[in-house]
């Protein structure tokens, strides 16, 4: 990424023009000349990665550090009212709008939907006031977080906000806009009803079979038999009664729930853990080694989360009040694909087009913290002109890129990284290690 392409980027989610529309619209832009609502909003969404007190203190101080007119810290409080929340809840409307409509990297084993979303909720615990608001499942105050996650964009596409206290799978809707795409979620999601609708609107699925579960096998593809099968046995009695241990692979179709849903289930040895089974609608050309790495991808939206909650602070909300904390959760959402964005668009140009890849990707979390390290520089570029700014975008493009590449990316790469192909190339044996090995 050079410096064009993240001035280009940069301006896209966060212009003037839609900051200043946004905030007159919502009713934060006031005819007071102490209020700078293009500073405040910018330096709110670029704050959310800088940690160094609480939010709303960073914010004040971020915001006077970048010229706006001092006024009281309890008038500068005040702000974090009902407009400020709409404002920012229509930037992110922005930010993922944005965010959907980047081309996918979907190579290989990755490819046959339009995109794989993966669905899941992260808590944030709140001050004790916000209980009767935000009710955690204790007594606490806490809101849940509800995210799809992009595997093919590689950053969060749609959010919303809902009481801690309410049950994850509720928040999760199956219906037309999903035709096409991927779905990948942990049990918390899972049911016979969300599968039959993923079979109704056309969606791939792969979920972890529940224990209580009681599937019957009806076909067997691929399993290594010690007796003869007979269809319509039970899972259980099959695994004990019909399949021989010894081998490592099991794929059967199977019919679940009262209604006899039909689906593929398959089963991948682990080392040391026995069968995980797998439940999917995927076709038999993805193996079932193919669909155990499909779920295990899952893991993106767990770091995702931890990149939203320990870089970009969605888990220090310090407001006591309902408007402010949604404004605030609506900022780390806003940071969190900003920064997803970036990392997409530079592993996308980069990606190899045959062979290794030879230039490690760029990682989440080092982004994030180059992108708080220039919060200040970042704000104040966009106030330069001509060859001036050139330059400044162009030294913060290549700083980000240079600290944020990934250090691991040969010894340890993501399964994502491997099922799109990126393994690096073996490292040549310097002369000292020539010389040991013999």
């Amino acid at each position: 990424m050079d410096g064009a392409e993240l001035q280009d980027l940069l301006r896209t989610l966060l212009p003037d023009e839609v900051l200043l529309e946004v905030a007159t619209a919502t009713g934060f832009h006031q005819r007071d000349r102490k209020r700078d609502a293009l500073t405040f909003l910018r330096t709110m969404l670029v704050s959310a990665s800088s940690p160094s007190g609480g939010r709303q203190a960073d914010m004040m101080r971020q915001y006077f550090e970048a010229g706006a007119p001092r006024i009281a810290r309890g008038s500068f409080y005040d702000w974090f009212g009902p407009p400020l929340e709409k404002a920012t809840a229509e930037l992110a409307q922005i930010a993922l709008s944005f965010a959907r409509a980047q081309e996918v990297d979907l190579p290989g084993v990755l490819g046959g939907v339009r995109d794989w979303r993966i669905v899941d909720s992260t808590t944030v615990k709140l001050h004790p006031a916000l209980q009767a608001v935000y009710p955690g499942a204790g007594d606490y105050a806490a809101v849940k977080v509800h995210k799809t996650v992009s595997v093919g964009c590689g950053t969060v596409v749609d959010y919303h906000f809902s009481p801690a206290r309410e049950h994850d799978s509720t928040h999760l809707t199956i219906d037309e806009s999903w035709r096409g795409m991927g779905l990948l979620v942990d049990l918390g999601y899972a049911s016979f009803e969300r599968l039959r609708r993923c079979q109704e609107f056309g969606v791939k699925v792969v979920v972890r079979l529940k224990h209580n579960w009681k599937p019957k096998v009806t076909r067997v593809a691929r399993a290594d038999l010690k007796k003869t099968f007979v269809p319509g046995t039970d899972l259980d009695l099959f695994l004990d009664d019909v399949f021989l241990e010894v081998g490592n692979v099991i794929d059967v179709d199977v019919t679940l729930g009262g209604d006899a849903l039909p689906m593929r289930l398959v089963g991948v040895l682990a080392p040391a853990k026995g069968h995980r089974f797998y439940l999917t609608n995927l076709p038999r050309s993805v193996g079932p080694h193919s669909v155990a790495d499909l779920y295990r991808v899952r893991w993106e939206v767990e770091s995702s989360n931890k990149l939203d909650k320990s870089n970009l602070r969605l888990d220090e909300i310090d407001a006591q009040r309902p408007a402010a904390v949604n404004a605030l959760l609506h900022a780390s959402m806003i940071a969190s694909v900003l920064i997803g964005s970036i990392v997409h668009r530079h592993n996308l140009a980069h990606r190899p087009a045959a062979g290794p890849r030879n230039e490690a990707p760029l990682h989440h979390r080092l982004v994030a913290l180059m992108v708080a390290q220039c919060a200040y520089r970042i704000a104040c570029a966009f106030h330069l002109e001509g060859e001036a700014a050139a330059r400044e975008w162009e030294h913060l493009a290549a700083v980000i890129v240079h600290v944020g590449k990934d250090p691991n990316w040969r010894s340890k790469p993501s399964i994502l990284d491997q099922l799109r192909g990126w393994k690096a190339p073996a490292r040549a044996k310097n002369k000292l290690s020539r010389r040991r090995a013999l």
